[in-house]
């Protein structure tokens, strides 16, 4: 049986918190727009980590000259990104600035335009991408 891992569990610090925190807000303001829906993620992923107004504004104050913050923890990478992904589908649309920043995200970490993909297909409720490259008639 596989052990469930939760964001409160792998991010066990206020620094980690708050980098994974930065870097859920760089994805919400790519696009420009910050939706009903992206600003209540940001709400609930911000009083599930107990942080307050007053430790992230700093990074909504700076976010012209923030950039992601990549973790070293290979479990705690897989989480943000996940998170991430969750974040660009919360307007119900992938944006094309959104989607390159994940991706950059996912490239950072090691990870494959594929294995980005089926991430956003599960958690969107498509389910994995089952037959990627489908046989071709000669």
């Amino acid at each position: 049986m596989q052990a469930q891992h939760n964001l409160e569990d792998v991010l066990n610090t206020e620094q980690k918190k708050l980098a994974f925190y930065q870097n859920l807000i760089l994805l919400a303001a790519a696009d420009g727009q910050l939706d009903q829906n992206e600003s209540a993620f940001l709400l609930q992923i911000g009083q599930r980590l107990g942080l307050t107004s007053e430790q992230v504004q700093p990074i909504a104050d700076n976010l012209s000259v923030l950039s992601f913050i990549v973790p070293a923890d290979g479990l705690q990478r897989t989480l943000e990104l996940q998170t991430l992904v969750q974040m660009m589908l919360q307007d119900g649309q992938i944006d094309p600035r959104e989607y390159g920043l994940c991706m950059e995200y996912a490239n950072r970490i090691g990870y494959s335009k594929d294995i980005l993909d089926d991430m956003v297909s599960q958690l969107a409720g498509a389910g994995p991408i089952v037959n990627r490259n489908p046989p071709t008639v000669s």
